[in-house]
């Protein structure tokens, strides 16, 4: 099974100085920057150093990834964001646990004593109120719903139907923004009762770069998402 490793960018050219070089050539097949538009610098840093650069059209985070699918070769796909916050060194950790069988792997900030260093009291609470709201409303024993970094296989993300617009349409247009997929995934996964593992990573400090949440919009928006979820999908007999 070939490994894509999804690394989203958006003026993150400390970050991918330092975190890049980290990514040891024998764990993915293909690894691509996907890029939001940076003024800084990170595209051109990329295609000097031989990295693959997909650059969206479309801003907003979901739209990378429904961009660059069509981009991606390998049957295992990892997402991360190369800002220091996921500690690259564990992608052969939940790569594994994908080849033995798993359908969602989640690298937890939390698991066990594992902790992160980029929470504030507002996003910390907010992470755990969000997993814990999954947990209840779906049966799950997550204690990570909400992370970018993850390992699943491609067919995952069209067995979900997480690039249907109609996902995320209304709860986009109610709080003015773009969403992600990431907690989307963590519930329909759920739903359709598929085999999801957590690997505790927890998260160092950014390297560089600004945080890119927004905090009211997303939060709104990600946590209506999950009420309508209740009814709004089935999964695949």
């Amino acid at each position: 099974m070939k490994v894509t490793l999804l690394a989203l960018t958006l003026n993150e050219v400390e970050g991918v100085k330092a975190i890049m070089p980290q990514v040891d050539p024998s764990w993915c097949d293909q690894v691509i920057i996907v890029d939001g538009g940076s003024t800084d610098g990170t595209v051109e840093w990329a295609r000097e150093n031989g990295l693959e650069v997909y650059v969206q059209k479309k801003s907003g985070i979901r739209h990378a990834y429904f961009e660059v699918m069509e981009h991606v070769t390998g049957d295992i796909i990892v997402t991360i964001s190369p800002d220091g916050n996921c500690p690259v060194e564990n992608i052969p950790d939940l790569v594994e646990k994908v080849r033995g069988g798993a359908d969602l792997v989640i690298g937890s900030r939390y698991k066990d004593d594992a902790v992160s260093e980029d929470d504030d009291i507002l996003t910390g609470f907010g992470n755990w109120l969000f997993t814990r709201t999954v947990n209840f409303l779906y049966g799950g024993s997550y204690t990570d719903c909400m992370v970018i970094y993850r390992a699943f296989p491609r067919s995952l993300v069209y067995d979900l139907g997480l690039m249907e617009e109609s996902a995320y349409r209304l709860v986009e247009r109610l709080f003015f923004t773009v969403i992600s997929w990431e907690p989307l995934m963590s519930v329909r996964a759920l739903k359709a009762k598929m085999r999801i593992e957590e690997v505790a990573v927890g998260e160092p400090p950014r390297v560089g770069g600004d945080r890119k949440l927004q905090v009211i919009r997303w939060g709104g928006a990600y946590y209506m998402q999950f009420i309508r979820e209740l009814w709004f999908w089935k999964p695949k007999p």
